[in-house]
Formats: structure tokens, sequence, C-alpha cells
């Protein structure tokens, strides 16, 4: 069987892997060669697309530099980008990708097949989700590139996404070269980065602003003195910092972040090895207080490790897993050997300082578990901090954070509670949802597979890994009537190549 996508693959939200037939363009509008200031609150922790450890910032500035074969559209469709058509067959264990011959890299040289088999193979080796399952990689000339899975994978797709680097490149944080439309053209540390609009770019008419300056701030209270006092055009912000500004001065676009905020538990830590505590902390937290108080009520609830926003594949039963229940919450505690007439439990919630909605939620969540006798402080780090002692070394016990994914796809979001993912922070370790989310990678029955995700969900909520609070919703400001052409995608990513200056 052989199907041959001329213009779209699409992965769809909230459907399944379909054919359709559509413009991978984006709409054009006239270059205005003006220069827009950005406020973004952390840092790229790397400007290596071939490496999994950036943060969601990092990727969502790096969108704008690097492209892969495939680039998904704001309706979450995969639409060939670097590649021009696709050709599956072996009921999905060969891709053959048509390269298109008009792309060209940031210092001139044009992109060939030698280039993106060099990027995949090297993402397959730093172990990218969903890269494991190609067994071979051809080149056919300059343009054309096959790929062999060992096993049909139904959501292969939106792995593709992995941006393309020239072949060879070893000192690509230092030298990041990528096809897209715009590229870095200076960095300063904890200060700014500058993007610059490539002349080159394969698209006509793209981008539109010559010039973005980001700017890194430490928290949200500096991005919105920066806004009211003109440093910056534009920035994103969380609910409880958008109220602070006027709709008559901004333009205030929202969407969700794509995102799971949750209160991320240390499995292997004591006592939050106990099932009981994790349980008592879940019963404990009152999740729409939270999103009342810290995010003035915009936000949706959920208790699953999967956004909502993939409906097809979220489990509907758990919205609210863990309903509020104080009392029940302190009796875990005592079965647990915790109650007030004896041994008292302390947590310490590290939180990084940058995201000021965690820390919001922090101070939220230390006043609520104190209702159920858990004595909980906030130890404050700076966001380098963070990644080395938290998420890297995992010498932590609990944490506020949300986790996004860089694919539109359900498993990048659950594979990281493997047992021995890289990404599995939490420490969480259960062989039944091994067992489950392993078989998501070979199963093709649509209906099946959704089954799976739900149970793989499931077993995570059952067990307490950590309680999930919400998709934050999130809002991009800009300065009244300056700026049209803001997309959100369902990723953490924002495309200033869309936008031009009104």
């Amino acid at each position: 069987m052989k199907k041959t996508l001329r213009f779209a693959a699409s992965f769809l939200l909230p459907a399944v892997l379909t054919i359709i037939f559509t413009s991978c363009l984006r709409q054009k509008a006239d270059a205005s060669g003006t220069e827009m200031r950005y406020g973004i609150a952390s840092e790229p922790a790397t400007f290596d697309p071939l490496s999994p450890s950036n943060t969601a910032d990092g990727r969502s500035i790096l969108f704008n530099v690097f492209e892969g074969l495939v680039k998904p559209d704001t309706e979450g469709r995969l639409l060939p980008c670097i590649a021009e058509s696709v050709t599956v067959e072996e009921l999905g264990r060969v891709y053959r990708f048509k390269l298109r011959e008009n792309v060209r890299f940031h210092d001139g040289s044009p992109l060939t097949s030698t280039d993106v088999k060099f990027s995949l193979e090297t993402a397959q080796a730093a172990g990218f989700t969903g890269l494991d399952s190609i067994e071979d990689i051809e080149t056919g000339g300059d343009y054309d590139i096959h790929l062999t899975l060992r096993r049909p994978d139904p959501e292969f797709l939106p792995y593709l996404t992995v941006g393309i680097v020239k072949a060879d490149s070893v000192d690509r944080e230092n030298n990041a070269i990528g096809t897209g439309p715009y590229y870095i053209e200076s960095y300063t540390v904890q200060q700014s980065l500058v993007l610059r609009k490539f002349n080159d770019y394969w698209q006509d008419n793209v981008p539109n602003l010559e010039k973005i300056t980001v700017l890194f701030f430490a928290d949200s209270d500096a991005m919105i003195l920066g806004l009211h006092g003109g440093s910056i055009d534009g920035a994103t912000f969380y609910s409880g910092h958008a109220h602070q500004l006027s709709r008559e001065r901004f333009d205030i676009i929202p969407g969700y972040s794509a995102a799971v905020q949750l209160l991320a538990l240390n499995n292997a830590a004591a006592p939050l090895n106990d099932i009981r505590v994790r349980r008592a902390i879940n019963y404990g937290i009152n999740v729409q207080e939270i999103i009342d108080t810290a995010f003035y009520g915009r936000g949706e609830p959920s208790g699953s490790p999967l956004i909502p926003g993939l409906a097809v594949y979220y489990n509907q039963s758990l919205s609210d897993p863990y309903p509020y229940d104080p009392e029940y919450a302190r009796a875990l505690l005592a079965e647990a050997g915790f109650d007030e007439g004896g041994q008292s439990l302390s947590l310490v919630i590290t939180v990084p300082s940058n995201f000021t909605m965690h820390v919001d939620t922090a101070q939220v969540i230390t006043g609520q578990l104190a209702r159920i006798g858990i004595q909980a402080g906030i130890q404050l780090v700076d966001w380098a901090t963070w990644l080395s002692d938290v998420y890297r070394d995992r010498n932590y016990q609990a944490t506020i954070i949300s986790l996004d994914s860089p694919h539109v796809s359900p498993q990048s979001f659950l594979i990281r509670y493997r047992s021995d993912n890289n990404g599995n922070f939490i420490n969480f370790s259960d062989a039944g949802f091994d067992e489950v989310i392993d078989a998501t990678l070979i199963e093709t029955n649509e209906d099946m597979r959704i089954a799976l995700y739900k149970e793989a969900q499931q077993i995570v909520s059952d067990n307490a890994a950590s309680a999930f609070i919400q998709d934050i919703m999130r809002f991009r400001a800009f300065r009244a009537g300056a700026y049209g052409g803001v997309l959100n995608y369902p990723l953490y990513a924002i495309d200033f190549a869309s936008m031009y200056s009104r």
C-alpha cells in the first residue's frame, strides 16, 4: 500500500493521523523592515536543536531558527516544511521524503539529504522521543531521503519536527546554523538574544519583521514594568499579570500554554516514596482555589499528565481524580505515621524564581497543605540551579513546574514517566505503566491505542505520582494596534515570522 502526500500529512487535534491536502505556507503580509522587542522569562538552555535538554522558552525561540521535515500548524496538522512531499509505504513502515530544492542554511549553503541523515541520526543517538524506532536512513541523491522503521508507528511524523542542521556540525552550541526564517545574530547571557531576518529563506515574503530582540527578565513583574515603560513591545504572561495591563494600551491575546502544570513529587525521596503521603497531598490540594487565587479563575483543571487539549487521548475521568478532602488527607497521613500528636511532616517545595505563576501557585499550596498538617516551605532558586539540582540531579522533595511537549503527540507527554526515561525527574516507577506505554508504540489500531493512552494516564494518577493541576491560560500582550499575525500553536512556541507591524 502506497500513499503520497504532496502537500500535507496531518496529525489533527483532537483527531488522529490522517491524510489531508492543504497549503503549508504561512499567510503572508507586507514586510515592514521593523524591529520588535519581546520579553521572555527564561533563557534557552542550549542553542543546539539536537539536544533534548532545552527549556520550553528555548524551544519557542528556536522554532524560528531551525526547521524539520514537517512542521505543525495552528490546528495541529503536520505540514511538510523542508520536505515538499512524503510517500508512506509498507503500511507505515517506510517513509520516503522529497526535499525542497530551494532551501538554504543561514551560511548560504544548500540543504541536502546528507544534512537530514546526519541530523536525524544525531537526534536518535541523543534519545529524542520516537526516533528510536528508525531502523535505517538512506539517501537517494541530494533531495531524497528514505526512513525505514523497525515497526509501523502511527505517530511517527510528529517526531520529525526535530531541527535539521548541517552535516558534521559539531559546535552547534556556538554556531547555530539552521534553515528557519530568522538566524541568531547575537546573544548576551542573561540580557538578550537578537534574531535577524534570513533574506534567503525558502518562502517568499517571509518573515515580515526585520529584527526580533528577545529580552530576558528575572520575573513577570519586571516584564510588566518593561511593557509599561516601553522598553519592550510584547511579552508572554499568565493570568495574574495580564490583569495588570490596560486593554486600552495593550492588545491581549489569550491561549492555553499546552503544558501541564504540576506539583511534582520526587517518588524516590522519603516520605514521598510512600503512596499514602502522595495521595494525602493530592487530596489536600484544592485545584480550583489555586486557579481562582493565583490565576484570576482562568485555567483548565486537569488531574492528568496529558493536556486536555489532546482531547481524543485525554482521560476525561481524570479532570478531578482527587476531590478536595482535607479530612481524608489527614487520615492518610496518620496512617502513614504523621499526625498532629506525633511526628509531623515537613516538605520543601523548590520553585524557579523566574516563573512568577509557579511561585504564586506554591504560596497557595503551602497554605492548603498547612490545613492538613504538612509544614511546607518554599525554596526559590534561579533557573540554572533548578535545571541542575532538580531536573538533572533530582535532588529535591517537591517542585512546581509546567511540562510541555516538543511534539503534537500524547506519547511525548507520557513517555517521560517510563521508569528509565531521562526526563523522569520525579523518579516514578511502575512496571504496569512501562508495559502499557511500550504497547502504544506497536499498536496500530486507533481505538486500541487511544485506550492504552488513557490507561497509562490512569496508572500515573492511581499512583499519585504527582499533583497535576492545570493547563495554564497564557496571554501574549503587545502595544495596542502595533502588531498583527499572532498565531497560537498546540505547542509552546511563538512564531515571530508570522507577525507584522501595522
